[in-house]
């Protein structure tokens, strides 16, 4: 049996733990809502304790800021794209279950895979089976979320925020005037982007940006949200899409899904069906597949 190359060994791991700390997103979001904090406001601070908080961490290795005009564009752009996507999938949350919102985002490996055809890229055929299966996957666990109908702007949300993920990561992917950048550099300045786009919504929108933020858990709900789905999932991605490719990357965000439907079942009350098992089973054998016969 062959050996898992290095990059193998560094890019899937990163890619599971970009899947299941992205999925923890309505985990901290949905209690700050409840509470009638704005999507804004969230965000602002979501995004501006991870700034903070990465800045400090590159200050104690001593890592130069330092950018070109180039890479500065591109770094905007992806800054954009990544607001965007989380601005996409919070909105979701308004019209349809957390669960559901973050399951519908896990099509972003379809169309990584679509715009790579695009760029001359081809997935080679486990890849196209393992995406086949986990999207077939996902929308079984979707016939799972609930009984009650299904708000046709959350679906479209949803969808956006997938797109411009995807959009993200093959940037992250095909740039190479970024390749030299470290993960966490093109992190901070990704959500540096984020940070000062959020404050000047909130600026704009006169929304009230302490309203429903005024607790201790929901500081703490913050500071997650900084950490996990924002830091580690931004650095994990850039980490597994350099190391083993946007579409295996991709793939592998079938974590995401599982991890949010899981969130929803445990600490939001909602039904753990026999559709969602069996779609969370479909989906890690997929992925397993992959991981298994495209060995490099």
């Amino acid at each position: 049996m062959a050996k898992l190359s290095r990059n193998a060994i560094i890019g899937y791991p990163a890619g599971i733990i970009t899947g299941i700390t992205y999925g923890l997103n309505p985990l901290f979001a949905k209690p700050l809502m409840n509470d009638g904090a704005s999507t804004e406001a969230i965000l602002f601070f979501r995004y501006g304790i991870a700034v903070i908080l990465l800045g400090a961490y590159l200050l104690l290795k001593k890592e130069s800021f330092k950018i070109t005009l180039k890479q500065a564009g591109i770094l905007l752009a992806l800054g954009l794209l990544y607001t965007a996507s989380s601005t996409f999938l919070f909105e979701a949350y308004k019209y349809i279950a957390s669960g559901l919102a973050t399951t519908l985002v896990f099509l972003f490996p379809v169309m990584v895979a679509i715009i790579m055809v695009f760029l001359k890229v081809i997935p080679s055929w486990p890849v196209w089976l393992s995406i086949g299966a986990t999207f077939a996957g996902v929308m079984i666990m979707t016939g799972g979320t609930g009984s009650e109908a299904i708000n046709p702007i959350g679906v479209w949300f949803s969808i956006a925020s997938a797109f411009v993920y995807a959009l993200f990561i093959v940037i992250i992917n095909r740039s190479k005037a970024i390749s030299s950048i470290s993960n966490s550099l093109l992190t901070f300045y990704a959500l540096l982007v984020g940070t000062v786009v959020f404050f000047t919504r909130c600026s704009l929108s006169g929304a009230e940006l302490m309203t429903g933020l005024d607790s201790g858990m929901a500081w703490i709900n913050l500071i997650g949200l900084a950490i996990l789905p924002t830091i580690v999932s931004t650095a994990t991605l850039a980490i597994a899409t350099r190391n083993i490719g946007a579409t295996k990357a991709s793939v592998l965000g079938v974590f995401e899904p599982i991890t949010a439907i899981l969130v929803g079942t445990l600490v939001f009350g909602e039904a753990l069906t026999s559709n969602i098992i069996t779609g969370i089973l479909i989906s890690v054998v997929a992925v397993t597949f992959m991981i298994t016969v495209t060995k490099r």
